[in-house]
């Protein structure tokens, strides 16, 4: 899957399955997503140490597989988008929003990079641009860019309609330690409270034909969160397949073990 047809299938309605990286560096992992079942990858430069050539490089690895690379900005803000494009991401995560005027400004760089300055001011707010060639030409540019846009708080949540009024946002993401915590239930991803605000997002959302991404680390919270109507589908980390697939199996083999020396 490319990007336009990730955007198309939810365009449509469609579901599409992904995953966070969070840990795996280097381009060596290309056989483990060929094939996998991704349709995209976040690859998380908020709470990772991540710097431009290593996003860069796992951006080219993705894309090669066969996987859209969506890269989590570390905040909010218009030239930590405009890094992520010029690394290769197909698209962008803007964390923990909260005001139009942030949303607008990180949404019309990944819609409109590289314009920058007074012109891309111009182009946000009152959608001038130096030429009716120059606004087909960054139009077509970025035909691709993903942009997914987290609301991770209760002002976020209450902002949510301004929001969306930004238009150009593609999905909008809901982070369960930040939200949770913002409510007053830190962790709490069952909890009747936390469960309402994705209902609440969800709808608000989908009356705009924006879908709704929940981060989920476990089976139970993710079939939660489809249940309630997610559609970008965002399941666990990388780091945490490996570490359950390490201790399934070799629990399997101690138990084949302890199993023949009591036979």
């Amino acid at each position: 899957m490319d990007a336009i047809e990730m955007k198309q299938r939810l365009q449509e309605g469609g579901t599409v399955f992904g995953c966070l990286l969070s840990a795996i560096g280097t381009t060596r992992f290309k056989s483990v997503f060929a094939g996998s079942g991704l349709d995209y990858v976040v690859i998380d430069s908020e709470h990772g140490s991540r710097d431009r050539k290593e996003i860069q490089e796992l951006c080219a690895m993705l894309r090669e597989a066969g996987v859209v690379p969506i890269v989590r900005v570390p905040v909010p803000m218009a030239h930590w988008v405009a890094m992520a494009l010029d690394a290769g991401a197909a698209g962008v995560l803007i964390p923990y929003c909260e005001t139009v005027e942030e949303v607008r400004d990180s949404v019309g760089t990944a819609r409109l990079h590289p314009l920058k300055g007074e012109y891309l001011r111009r182009a946000i707010q009152d959608g001038v641009f130096p030429s009716p060639r120059t606004k087909e030409y960054l139009e077509n540019r970025r035909r691709e860019s993903i942009v997914l846009v987290g609301i991770e708080s209760e002002p976020g949540q209450r902002n949510l309609d301004a929001i969306l009024e930004v238009g150009g946002i593609d999905g909008i993401f809901i982070g369960p330690n930040d939200m949770t915590t913002s409510l007053g239930i830190p962790d709490e991803t069952l909890n009747p409270k936390y469960v309402e605000v994705i209902k609440d997002i969800v709808a608000r959302s989908e009356a705009k034909h924006v879908p709704v991404m929940v981060f989920s680390s476990t089976m139970e919270e993710q079939h939660q969160a489809i249940g309630l109507g997610s559609r970008i589908i965002f399941h666990s980390t990388d780091s945490r397949f490996m570490q359950q697939a390490i201790q399934q199996q070799f629990a399997e083999l101690r138990a084949a073990v302890e199993k023949r020396g009591n036979a």
